[in-house]
C-alpha cells in the first residue's frame, strides 16, 4: 500500500528533536511521499534542506500563512516561487482565515492575495494549496470565478454545497487525521467522489488525539477512516489518493 502525505510541516521545529523517527514511522506506515509546505519566507531554505537530504521523498510547496499582509514578505515568497519553481511542487498553502483575521477591510485583502497567488501558481504551471478556515464559500468562489482548476484544497471546513462547487470545477480536497473525530470532515468524505480526494497530515496540526502532536505516519489512519466512510477496500482509497496526488502535484 502506497499514501501520499501532500501538505505538512515536517521541516517545522516540532519536529526538530525525531525528526529522522518521524520520516522513518511514515515509511513504515506506507508514506511514499511527503510534501512539507512552507508558512513564511524564512522557513524556505530548511524546508528545501530537508528534501535535499530525504531527496524523492520529502518534497516542498512555498506560501505564505494568510494572516501576514506583509507587502515585502510577500514580494520574497513571489520572487523565490518565480525563480525556484523547478524547486517545488505547489505554491501554498496560501489563502483566507478568517477565524484568525474579523476585519472586513483585512478579509478583503485576503482574497485578493489569494487571487495573485492563483495567478502566480497558473504562470509558473504549479498547483495551488488553499487554506480556507472558516473562509469556505469565499475560496471556492473567489477561486471557481477566476477560472482556476488545479487546486489542493486543505483540511476544508466549509459546506458541502461549497465543497461540491470546487469539485466540479475540478478541486481536490485533502483528508487530515482529524476526520477520525470530526463529525464535519467525515460528511465531507461522504459527499465526495473518492476520485477528488487526497491525504493529508498538516503535522504537527490536525491529528486523530486533539493535544497531541502529528505525524505524516498518521495519513494511514485517515485512509482507513476514509475507506470505512465510504464503504470501499483501503486498498482503494490508497491507489486513488495516491494516483490523484502524482497527478496534480506531477510526482514522478
Amino acid at each position: 500500500m502506497e499514501l501520499i502525505d501532500v501538505h505538512c510541516h515536517v521541516h517545522s521545529s516540532d519536529f526538530d528533536a525525531d525528526r529522522a523517527a518521524v520520516l522513518a514511522r511514515a515509511r513504515e506506515s506506507g508514506v511514499v511521499a511527503i510534501i512539507t509546505s512552507t508558512l513564511r519566507y524564512g522557513e524556505i531554505g530548511r524546508a528545501l534542506q530537508l528534501a535535499e537530504e530525504y531527496r524523492g521523498y520529502v518534497y516542498v510547496s512555498v506560501g505564505l500563512d494568510p494572516t501576514v499582509f506583509d507587502p515585502a514578505e510577500a514580494s520574497r515568497v513571489a520572487s523565490f516561487i518565480e525563480e525556484h519553481a523547478d524547486r517545488i511542487v505547489a505554491v501554498g498553502e496560501v489563502g483566507l482565515d478568517f477565524l484568525r483575521v474579523t476585519s472586513p477591510v483585512l478579509r478583503s485583502l485576503q482574497v485578493q492575495n489569494l487571487l495573485r497567488w492563483a495567478r502566480l501558481a497558473d504562470g509558473c504551471d504549479l498547483p495551488l494549496v488553499v487554506h480556507s478556515r472558516r473562509a469556505g464559500r469565499w475560496a471556492i468562489r473567489a477561486l471557481v470565478s477566476a477560472g482556476c482548476s488545479r487546486v489542493i484544497m486543505h483540511a476544508f471546513d466549509g459546506s458541502l454545497r461549497d465543497a461540491l462547487a470546487g469539485e466540479r470545477a475540478g478541486f481536490l480536497f485533502s483528508v487530515p487525521p482529524s476526520v477520525l473525530t470530526s463529525r464535519r470532515k467525515q460528511e465531507l468524505v461522504r459527499a465526495l467522489e473518492l476520485e477528488s480526494l487526497l491525504l493529508e497530515s498538516d503535522a504537527p496540526a490536525l491529528g486523530p488525539t486533539r493535544g497531541e502532536r502529528n505525524e505524516p505516519a498518521n495519513v494511514a489512519r485517515a485512509a482507513a477512516c476514509i475507506s470505512r466512510l465510504k464503504g470501499v477496500e483501503l486498498e482503494e482509497v490508497a491507489k486513488v489518493t495516491t494516483r490523484n496526488a502524482k497527478s496534480i502535484l506531477r510526482l514522478g
